[in-house]
């Protein structure tokens, strides 16, 4: 079992993201822990006051959001919702989050079996869940004795989900005429916009454009860019946009120009560590050989790295983005 653990400042915004998943038809709610009724008895706005409520008791906490997901091993599928249910109970006892209030999702959307688990961290008295190093430590904990306990396949995290045979983004390419444009651009923003380092637009849009979408300020003369804005747009297989631009603002996450420049500031110190291993790769395929472009592409690709050229218009490379 892998167990990830991400914080955040909203949380409509993870709420949304699950209920919404249940709507498409690819997540179920199966449970949840400290709330009065039965989770099948709950409206959403019971669902969602319910943390919203708690959360109000501790102003100073700016990251109040909870949302975890539990990933199992592909061969573990067809475990039943009370083994779920009984896992995700046991895990957040683990991990200090017993008396919190908490939903449980079952997802359908990946390759493998997993949960995912929306909670708060200020607790009934107001104060604040120290929730430093708890995916080292008490998560770890957890998932030792989960895998013990419930005979599951035993992963010990590294980071790496290999073990597992899944990708960190089971997002595909949103299809023009065939997706909900809004939804589809929505599931691929949720996945990707707190997990790559991206430091301008167009790195982001590097990333954006392997799935059919891309961010638009718009010309530098258009009203959209002198207003600070950003639209969300489809691509075609040619990369040229397709259908009709969506503001970020529409979208719940409210993935902004704003909202992006405070991720511009946060992801600057954490690239330093990750590109390394990027730099490493390249120069391996340089070495005592002169590859040719393909080789480089192919080369890369086959140790994870996506590569994105930026030609003009008579087809000369202008820059190289690599994407890990």
């Amino acid at each position: 079992m892998v167990a990830i653990i991400k914080t955040g400042h909203s949380i409509h915004r993870i709420f949304n993201y699950n209920e919404n998943k249940v709507k498409e038809g690819t997540a179920l709610c199966i449970g949840a822990g400290n709330y009065p009724i039965d989770v099948e008895k709950m409206s959403l706005k019971i669902k969602l006051n319910r943390l919203l409520k708690q959360a109000e008791l501790n102003e100073n906490v700016s990251r109040k959001s909870v949302h975890v997901s539990l990933n199992f091993d592909v061969a573990e599928g067809g475990m039943s919702q009370e083994k779920l249910m009984q896992i995700a109970d046991v895990y957040m006892k683990e991990i200090g989050f017993e008396e919190q209030p908490y939903l449980v999702y079952q997802h359908f959307d990946a390759g493998h079996p997993h949960i995912h688990i929306v909670s708060i961290k200020v607790r009934a008295d107001g104060s604040r869940i120290d929730m430093q190093n708890i995916g080292r430590n008490q998560s770890e904990k957890a998932r030792k004795e989960i895998e013990k306990t419930f005979g599951l396949i035993v992963a010990q995290y590294s980071g790496k989900t290999e073990l597992f045979g899944f990708k960190p983004i089971s997002t595909g390419k949103v299809l023009y005429g065939k997706s909900q444009t809004k939804m589809a651009i929505q599931n691929v923003l949720m996945n990707i916009l707190e997990r790559y380092n991206y430091i301008s637009l167009p790195q982001l849009n590097a990333v954006l454009k392997l799935y059919n979408i891309m961010g638009d300020r718009g010309t530098e003369n258009s009203r959209v860019f002198k207003n600070s804005g950003l639209l969300y747009r489809l691509l075609n297989d040619n990369g040229k946009p397709v259908g009709i631009p969506i503001k970020a603002s529409a979208f719940y996450n409210k993935p902004t120009l704003k909202y992006l420049e405070e991720r511009y500031k946060t992801n600057e110190t954490k690239r330093l560590m990750l590109k390394s291993r990027v730099k490493n790769e390249i120069e391996k395929l340089f070495i005592a050989k002169t590859p040719s472009l393909n080789q480089v592409l192919e080369g890369l690709q086959e140790k994870g790295i996506n590569v994105e050229l930026r030609k003009n218009e008579t087809g000369l490379i202008y820059g190289i983005t690599y994407i890990e």
